[in-house]
Formats: structure tokens, sequence, C-alpha cells
């Protein structure tokens, strides 16, 4: 224990010296997590709409003051002619086309079905879908008035009833859905950076051969290098769970304590990876993009932006190898949902795991020669 304090020291005294370092591993993320919160939001507002009204009758009128009253649309342009209506969406000035046939109003009133035309500009594949969801929701919604209007003595029953309720977040907010898994990439990308360029530092600036030289073994030497960035990350969620409380209003409703618990467990698996990275590089250029390529794939097959249910057969077994996703599932189990120690119990072995093999495979590629 004596030679793994004298390496803490000479880390933290390193660490201390380079305000850059602090600069990038506290301030950077807090500010990080606060915009990414905030611009992080699946939801679509403000969809520019171009009408063509070819019935100009009463009830294509109220059909469109629907869409007019809603907040998710803008009408940016109305018109009678159909390449004005494909001109601004191939302009990108709009990004829906709805056009009203002649005769809606007469089809309705006989009790037959008045088709509307939808065109929608799908090069944004999550925004067209979503537009084409509003505006569905939005004409289903006037078909259940019209019917009641049309038929005032009549209920209007729908042939399935739905009752719904959200769990776990009553408001659909998705800073409380986003915020914790953007806590998580920013510490997985800080602890794999920091460790990743650590041992290559050492190298770069020729100090690596005085630490070689000593009666330093392997395995202390891994420790040394791997304990201060696990205490600074772990500063850091602590910020980023106080940020996400105080400026989100997160209400965690789990155990903070076994968040703490997991990570630990977590963070000396990725410190680890990031050693890894470092042992078998030998300059910090080369760490960098090894671990920011290794980064990219974490973080875009994690689940946080895309459900690894809608992945492909083979990118779902990919994404078991990935500890970002593990991660990832137990901050909103735990904090979301109120999940215990046996919910959880899979995810701490197979991080357990991926640590075990992280850092054997750190000590055993690091070589101590001169």
């Amino acid at each position: 224990m004596g030679t793994i304090s004298y390496i803490l020291q000479k880390e933290f005294l390193q660490i201390r010296r380079n305000k850059m370092i602090i600069v990038m591993i506290i301030l950077m993320p807090i500010i990080q997590l606060i915009i990414l919160g905030n611009a992080a939001d699946y939801e679509m507002k403000h969809i520019n709409l171009h009408v063509i009204d070819r019935d100009l009758s009463t009830t294509s009128r109220t059909l469109v003051s629907k869409f007019r009253a809603s907040s998710y649309f803008s009408i940016v342009n109305s018109s009678f002619d159909a390449e004005v209506a494909d001109r601004d969406i191939r302009n990108d000035a709009a990004d829906l086309i709805m056009e009203i046939p002649h005769g809606l109003e007469r089809d309705l009133m006989r009790g037959e079905q008045a088709p509307i035309s939808l065109r929608v500009n799908a090069i944004n594949g999550v925004k067209g879908g979503l537009a084409n969801a509003y505006t569905t929701q939005i004409i289903q919604d006037f078909n259940g008035e019209w019917l009641s209007d049309r038929y005032p003595g009549r209920a209007v029953v729908l042939p399935v009833g739905i009752a719904w309720s959200n769990w776990f977040n009553p408001g659909m907010n998705y800073a409380t859905f986003m915020v914790p898994g953007i806590l998580v990439l920013l510490i997985t990308i800080v602890g794999v950076f920091l460790s990743g360029i650590n041992i290559v530092r050492e190298k770069e600036m020729g100090t690596i051969e005085q630490i070689n030289v000593t009666p330093i073994k392997k395995s202390q030497f891994i420790v040394g290098k791997l304990f201060p960035f696990l205490v600074i990350a772990l500063v850091e969620l602590t910020l980023g769970l106080g940020i996400g409380r105080v400026i989100f209003g997160i209400h965690y409703v789990g155990n903070v304590g076994l968040i703490y618990l997991f990570s630990i467990v977590y963070l000396i698996a990725i410190l680890g990876l990031g050693l890894l990275v470092s042992t078998i590089t030998e300059t910090q250029q080369q760490a960098m993009f090894i671990a920011w390529f290794i980064l990219m794939v974490f973080i875009l097959m994690s689940g946080l932006f895309t459900p690894i249910e809608s992945m492909p057969r083979w990118a779902q077994i990919i994404t078991d190898f990935n500890p970002v996703k593990y991660f990832v599932e137990v901050m909103r189990m735990v904090l979301l949902k109120g999940s215990g120690m046996s919910d959880i119990s899979r995810h701490f072995g197979i991080m357990a795991l991926f640590g075990l093999v992280t850092n054997t495979l750190a000590v055993w590629n690091y070589r101590k020669r001169v």
C-alpha cells in the first residue's frame, strides 16, 4: 500500500498542476450536461404545414383550424396548386403537405369516406414519422367530433377503448429520461480519454523510463494510475446528480447509494479499458483516436438515442458487450423505477466480469522496459 500511495500522490499532484485537466473533467461536463439535457428532446414542435384546401367548406375550415390551434404545427402556406406545395417541400419550407379534396363535406354528409392526401418530407425519418403520427391523431380527433355533431342524440363509441397512464415519468418529461443517460456518457468519455492518454503522456514526457527502473509492480502501477480518475469520476457523478435534481427537477425514487456502488464497478471496468488503450499506443494522438473510435460505437449502441429493440439482431448481440448500455439501464432502473439490488444483479455481474478482463489485460500488456 505504501508504494501505491506514492504513485497516488504523484498522480494527484500532476492533476492539480494541470489546470486544463480540471476544466476538462469538471467544468466542461457540467456545461455539456446542462445544454444536452435541455436540447435532447424527441418531441417535435413547429412542424411546417402547407395546406391545399380544394373544398373550401365549413368542414374543411374546421379541420384546418385544428392544425392551426395545435402547438405542434405551423401553417406556413396555403394554395390550390400542388406544384407550389411540392416546391415548398423540396425547398424545406414545408415539412408536410395536407391536400383536402373537393367534395369533402359532401362525401361526409353522405356517409362516404373522404380521403385526405398527406405528403411528408421524410429526409429526416424521425421528424417525418412524428409529423405523420401527429397529423393522424388530429384527423382521428376531428372524425370523432364530427360524428358527435352529426348525430347529437347518439353517443359515438369507438370499437376499442383505451385507458392509459405513464409510469415512472408521468409528465413525459424528456429531461427525466435523457439526463441520467447523458450523465453516463459524460463520465464515460472523461474516464476513457483521461486514462487512455495517461501512460502515453508518461512516454512522451520521458518519465516512463524513470518509473520503469523503480521496484514498482505492474499491478501497483495500474492501480495508482486508475484510482485518481475513479475519484474524479465519482465527484463528477455527484455534481451531475445534483444538477439533475436542482436544475431539471428530477425526483430520484431509488437508492442513490446503489448507483454509487454500481458506478465504482463500472468505472473500474471503463478506466481499465482506457489504460489498456494507453498501453498499446505510443502517442497521445493514437490513444485519443482509438478511444474515440471505441466511444462512438459504445455511445451510438448504448440505447440512449436509439432503442436497442429496434436494432437488427446482429447489432443487439453486439450491444451485449457494450458496458455503457448496462450503466444507462441501471441509472434509469434505479433512479426512475426504484429498482433494487436484485433487479440489477445481472448488470453487476456482467460489469464485474468486464472490469476483470480489461484490467487484467492492461496489467498483462504493460511492459516494464527501459
